[in-house]
């Protein structure tokens, strides 16, 4: 399976009025401060939800803050436009949306070249403006004598050239967050992003406005609190434009973080997160366990191999795509939570083994009913080490032995996960004890009656 998982619902999306155009956007979480999220242009407000990854750093900020996040105009599920907008509109776009979710006062957090239109913003509505956090913000795009790290327009031109024939693949997610390029699932998503967030014509004359920003004289009169963040060593975005904003705003604060991503949602965010959520509340959130209990599940599609080659590859992703959509469905009403895909199968983990099984059982059910296909699932309860996006630990390596066990449309399940789950009404049949290839001992296993 390659295609993206659902994550969790994601909330309602709403427009703004802003002169003539309509502003997406959304509302989440529930914090004493109300928190603006200004994406770069690449930004598509409702399609954050669909990756995991994305959407629990969105759910992380909004642990915290009550957090309103919106589509540029151009771009997303916001109005399009014939030409490049001007920082002037965005900003009118900010009080619309701050307008229309009913928020008096709010911090801004902006990113890339977000951050010049939320500086701007910061320095004209000091009385909507609590605090601003930018993170890799680029004041001025292009080289000039006396800022002579940015890109050259010839430069700039080379890269639109190389860049727009590829717009849409994914391709450009290996220079914006290098570790997680190597998961087809982001590849994918984040093509998916750059297509939903603007045309190849629309993201070159985007590109080329952004060019022409500079907004350096304008920060010296920004008097809010402010957090600057860049990441070391990144080596798309020079860590001089956020040397420069922080030493031109007043009492600024500079945090230089470990890694490479210039997206603020790659794989490592947990330190940038902790940062402005102690710069927003003045407390980090209490650290959680590295390990938890959990139920694992594995699954996967049987016989795909025979199956891909009598469909064609064409017509073998659209019917995973189809059969993802209805597994995120069920990880939703199940409250799963999908770990990571791996070719026809995928590992999700829930916080109750009789939900993980009702869940599988569904999983199985739906691939059999809809798509004529048969999945099999193993499930084991234990504790887990929590790895960033990923899971690990010898629970889950039972859990995978387990699957490895199972038969065709079978939810195979560890003696622990049985005993787990008296008195929930489910049954089971004895499969007898086996060997589980690199786990010490035997383990009797257990299927779920039909």
């Amino acid at each position: 399976m390659t295609a993206t998982l659902r994550g969790p619902m994601a909330p309602p999306t709403r427009y703004a009025r802003s002169g003539e155009l309509h502003i997406a956007y959304q509302v989440v979480g529930d914090g004493p401060v109300d928190l603006v999220y200004i994406p770069s242009w690449i930004s598509a407000v409702e399609h954050y939800w669909d990756e995991p990854l994305v959407s629990r750093y969105f759910s992380r900020l909004a642990s915290f803050s009550r957090l309103i996040m919106f589509d540029r105009r151009g771009s997303g599920m916001s109005d399009p436009l014939p030409r490049a907008p001007t920082l002037e509109e965005q900003m009118d776009d900010v009080v619309a949306v701050m307008d229309a979710a009913g928020s008096e006062r709010a911090a801004l957090f902006a990113l890339l070249e977000g951050g010049a239109m939320a500086a701007l913003f910061a320095a004209t509505h000091p009385e909507r403006t609590t605090g601003l956090v930018l993170y890799e913000a680029q004041p001025r795009m292009a080289w000039a004598p006396d800022y002579d790290w940015a890109l050259r327009r010839e430069e700039r031109d080379e890269y639109l050239r190389d860049g727009i024939p590829a717009w849409g693949d994914g391709s450009r997610l290996a220079f914006l967050a290098p570790a997680a390029a190597a998961n087809p699932r982001l590849r994918e998503w984040f093509g998916r992003l750059e297509r939903l967030a603007a045309s190849p014509g629309m993201a070159a004359k985007l590109m080329r406005m952004n060019a022409d920003i500079d907004v350096r004289a304008v920060l010296p009169s920004i008097k809010v609190p402010t957090l600057v963040m860049h990441r070391a060593g990144d080596r798309m975005i020079d860590i001089r434009h956020s040397r420069y904003v922080a030493e031109h705003i007043p009492q600024a604060r500079l945090v230089e973080l470990p890694g490479e991503q210039s997206l603020v949602f790659g794989p490592d965010a947990a330190d940038e997160l902790d940062e402005i959520e102690e710069f927003l509340t003045g407390a980090r959130q209490a650290a959680h366990s590295e390990r938890v209990l959990a139920t694992v599940m594995f699954s996967d599609i049987v016989d795909s191999t025979t199956r891909a080659a009598e469909l064609g590859d064409r017509r073998w992703r659209d019917l995973l795509q189809s059969v993802e959509t209805s597994v995120g469905r069920e990880l939703v009403r199940w409250r799963g939570r999908a770990v990571k895909t791996m070719g026809d199968g995928f590992l999700a983990t829930f916080d109750g083994p009789a939900r993980a099984i009702r869940c599988a059982t569904m999983i199985r059910d739906d691939a059999q009913s809809q798509f004529g296909l048969e999945v099999r699932s193993g499930l084991h309860t234990g504790e887990i080490e929590l790895m960033g996006d990923d899971v690990g630990g010898i629970a889950v390596h039972i859990g995978a032995r387990v699957g490895a066990s199972a038969g065709p449309g079978e939810v195979l399940v560890s003696g622990t996960v049985k005993d787990l789950v008296v008195g929930s009404g489910i049954t089971f049949e004895d499969r007898g004890e086996r060997e589980l290839r690199g786990v010490p001992g035997r383990w009797r296993l257990f299927a779920v009656a039909a």
